[in-house]
């Protein structure tokens, strides 16, 4: 058995699968965010852990049985800082949502290109290198001490290595890494460059290993036994590995607090002409396999907000009943820009708006704004995507959360245009990471085996209309340009 540690933005879960790929047990709990001023997002590393190992303690007790190995995925650019000596961070962990350093990235504006040629990313508060940098800036003596290697910087992964194996690990794999504005994706490594445009003092960094690969021992004190990480990767790059996409051309899109969709692109890091991501799809055995990916900030959070925020609904599920309570959307468009707009729009500055609303809007309607923007944005990386291969697209594989909704399934299909697929399992993230400890532990032959595994419960096609769909996504593109004209 593996243990899976999952560690998202709003729940940290930990799942135990057998070699069958089967869920043996699990278990999972929210984790809270603060918002300490507009536009910022904050989460506690302290309870990220305390979170982690209670789950996992509580997974591995489930399963009834000790697990062989570890594999951990992870929100991606979340940036932590701690102490070498004490594992204490030194301020609260910086959420990938966060804005903060809008002002940052625009005095970089200069050198924008060399960052994308490099990297893969374009310039954008999104990731995790200007955040180092704030921190550094923002911590009294902070830099000093980062200097002197005396403070470690990573991705909610590497805090997770570092505290399982009592600090004897400071390490990531090469999908976190390139999700860093730090990492040359072509070389493969730190890039001096990139250090010292925004400033990050390389004593801090973690090495570089593949997605599978030793990554030490968790001690005995937490399951009960010394268990050998073997699998680490970002979470959208985990479920691309759950969902089986190997071969060029095969796309995935998970839906959680965001959505992002992923292309596996093959060897080749093609960089995109449409404002998409290049980026380490995995790493295994040294080679690399690369993808384009769109990030939607804003998808089941968008939900969230209907619950928490508004108060409209008790549940996520009641969406779906209230969605098809109705004919169509009436024109009533929710631009979701709570934290800017991700690809391919690329505006940090942009903020949410409802449009269309009139004397008859109710909460079903705006239920359903919420639902239908999540395709919306889905439309917009997959038209990217498809303009970056010069290929047609015909079908999608999706997973996470949302697509439980079978009437967001549906309305995917109906919005992109292509046939969409929903898998037997859908926690594809936690599965990705088993698959990557089991490919380290000799668990599985190769990825052929993994792909042999993947099973669909559900296939759905496009049923509106070329004109119902094109007037939909007319509606859309208004709404958006009156939150981002440029």
């Amino acid at each position: 058995m593996i243990l899976a540690v999952d560690q998202g933005t709003t729940s940290t879960r930990a799942m135990v699968f057998n070699t069958a790929g089967r869920s043996i047990a699990q278990a999972q709990v929210e984790l809270a965010q603060s918002y300490p001023e507009g536009g910022w997002v904050e989460h506690d590393p302290e309870a990220i852990w305390q979170a982690t190992l209670a789950v996992g303690r509580q997974a591995v007790k489930r399963a009834g049985g000790a697990v062989q190995a570890i594999g951990i995925t992870n929100q991606r650019e979340t940036t932590i800082v701690w102490e070498r000596a004490t594992g204490k961070p030194i301020y609260p962990a910086i959420v990938w949502q966060d804005r903060r350093t809008a002002p940052a990235c625009a005095a970089l504006a200069e050198h924008a290109e060399v960052i994308t040629q490099k990297t893969g990313l374009l310039l954008d508060p999104y990731f995790s290198g200007t955040k180092v940098a704030w921190i550094l800036d923002h911590v009294p003596d902070a830099r000093r001490r980062a200097e002197a290697g005396e403070l470690a910087f990573g991705t909610v992964d590497s805090y997770l290595v570092w505290k399982l194996t009592g600090g004897r690990v400071h390490a990531t794999d090469a999908t976190n890494a390139s999700r860093t504005l730090l990492f040359d994706i072509h070389r493969q490594c730190w890039d001096d460059e990139m250090l010292g445009l925004l400033e990050v003092p390389g004593a801090m960094l973690p090495q570089v290993r593949d997605s599978a690969d030793d990554y030490g021992v968790a001690l005995p004190q937490w399951f009960g036994r010394g268990v050998p990480i073997a699998g680490v990767a970002g979470d959208q790059q985990a479920a691309a590995v759950g969902q089986a996409c190997f071969e060029p051309g095969m796309v995935k899109s998970t839906y959680g607090t965001g959505c992002f969709a992923m292309m596996n692109t093959g060897a080749q890091a093609a960089l995109s002409r449409h404002k998409l991501l290049t980026t380490v799809a995995y790493r295994l055995d040294g080679a690399v396999t690369y993808a384009l990916e769109g990030s939607i900030f804003v998808a089941g959070a968008a939900v969230q907000w209907l619950r928490d925020g508004l108060g409209i609904i008790d549940s996520a599920g009641d969406t779906e009943a209230l969605a098809r309570s109705l004919p169509d959307n009436a024109g009533v468009y929710l631009v979701p820009a709570f934290t800017g707009l991700g690809a391919p729009y690329w505006d940090p500055h942009a903020r949410g708006a409802l449009s269309g609303l009139t004397r008859d809007t109710n909460v079903a309607h705006l239920a359903r704004a919420a639902l239908e923007s999540v395709c919306y944005q889905t439309h917009d990386l997959v038209k990217a995507m498809v303009a970056d291969r010069r290929a047609a697209l015909t079908s999608i594989r999706v997973d996470g959360g949302m697509v439980a909704n079978d009437w967001l399934v549906q309305c995917l299909a109906d919005i992109v245009g292509v046939a969409v697929e929903r898998p037997a399992i859908t926690e594809t993230t936690a599965l990705g990471a088993a698959y990557l400890a089991g490919l380290q532990i000799g668990c599985f032959s190769g990825l052929d085996e993994l792909s042999a595994k993947w099973e669909r419960a559900l296939s759905v096609t496009p049923e509106w209309p070329a004109a119902r769909r094109e007037a939909a996504l007319a509606g859309w593109a208004k709404a958006v340009a009156r939150v981002s004209p440029g």
